[in-house]
């Protein structure tokens, strides 16, 4: 296995941000995984594994093992009645599944189209869109733990997913290496469309009965109209979770804000718009050296070419502080901090 020292892992993140990681390489199989887990120069020290590098902010050099996660392939590995299971390479690009899956019309995931990064980061985010989350199609995944090189199956309930959240977030974070993940998709999708501006793009595309394909389109247009393109611009998506509050909480904010963007939850909370609350406190399209908040979405931070990590990190302080002196509500990052 290839181990290269002192590599800039400025083309490795979204952000762009040019730190180095002390070592580094690449892997494509659980084999190569093993022989690195192995190797007595390595297995003591810190490690990281980085998939498509889309949801991280780097802040300093990384002083340990950098695991690129390359593993390919997309099979069906079981058909049902109603639903196939399909299983993806944790290297495999999450659009690249999405679109594997709509070309076989199989339903389930077609809201989460565009959505950067690799598979193997999915269930760890619980990547969500458009009213739609990965859990929700979510049938296992396979992982190796960095500790024992022991090859460990997470079912659905194992995972304890939550909103942008997971166990692998969580006491589990660290200690895993993602290798694959398996989706339960339909053979007779019940499609989704009432979040959001999807029904509105479908009447604009001239679609009277959607498909999956006409929703994935639908999602992708609206998506490339209100999020800058990380090749073009660097970022990492959302920085921020929509925050949830309780619905007395939320009368008592409507008194003082009746515009406020909010979204009803099973359970009797509600989730507010963390983009809108950002706008409102007037950061939305506004730059501050090498960094900013996109003119298109303020919930995007940005990097315009030379920001370091801690600028972006210390823009968000700031949003984060302003969004709770005015709302009293905390809208935490949902970009991994590093």
């Amino acid at each position: 296995m290839d181990v290269k020292q002192n590599v800039s892992l400025k083309t490795y993140n979204t952000f762009g941000i040019d730190v180095q990681a002390a070592f580094m390489t690449c892997f494509s199989s659980v084999e190569e995984i093993s022989e690195i887990l192995n190797n007595p120069s390595f297995n003591k020290m810190p490690k990281l594994v980085l998939g498509g590098g889309s949801n991280i902010l780097f802040t300093k050099d990384f002083e340990g093992l950098v695991l690129k996660n390359d593993i390919p392939g997309i099979v069906v590995t079981e058909e049902r009645d109603d639903n196939v299971l399909v299983t993806a390479g944790a290297g495999v690009k999450w659009h690249s599944l999405v679109t594997w899956c709509i070309e076989k019309g199989l339903g389930g995931i077609e809201n989460l189209s565009l959505i950067p990064g690799n598979t193997g980061a999915a269930p760890i985010q619980n990547i969500g869109a458009y009213g739609v989350e990965l859990k929700d199609s979510f049938f296992s995944l396979d992982a190796i733990e960095l500790e024992t090189g022991k090859t460990i199956r997470y079912t659905h309930d194992q995972c304890e997913f939550g909103y942008r959240d997971s166990i692998f977030k969580r006491h589990l974070k660290g200690k895993l290496i993602i290798t694959s993940v398996t989706l339960a998709l339909s053979k007779h999708p019940v499609l989704q469309l009432s979040y959001g501006a999807i029904e509105q793009e479908l009447k604009v595309m001239g679609v009277e009965k959607p498909d999956v394909k006409a929703v994935s389109d639908a999602v992708c247009a609206i998506r490339r109209s209100k999020l800058p393109d990380p090749l073009v611009i660097g970022n990492a998506g959302s920085f921020f979770k929509n925050p949830e509050i309780s619905n007395a909480a939320m009368e008592l904010l409507k008194k003082q804000f009746p515009g406020i963007v909010s979204y009803p939850l099973p359970g009797g909370n509600v989730k507010l718009a963390a983009g809108w609350l950002i706008e409102q406190c007037g950061w939305k399209g506004k730059v501050f050296g090498n960094t900013g908040s996109h003119k298109n979405q303020a919930l995007v931070l940005v990097n315009y070419g030379n920001a370091n990590g801690n600028e972006i990190w210390e823009l968000a302080l700031k949003i984060q502080a302003s969004v709770h002196d005015k709302f009293g509500v905390l809208i935490e990052p949902e970009v991994n901090i590093m």
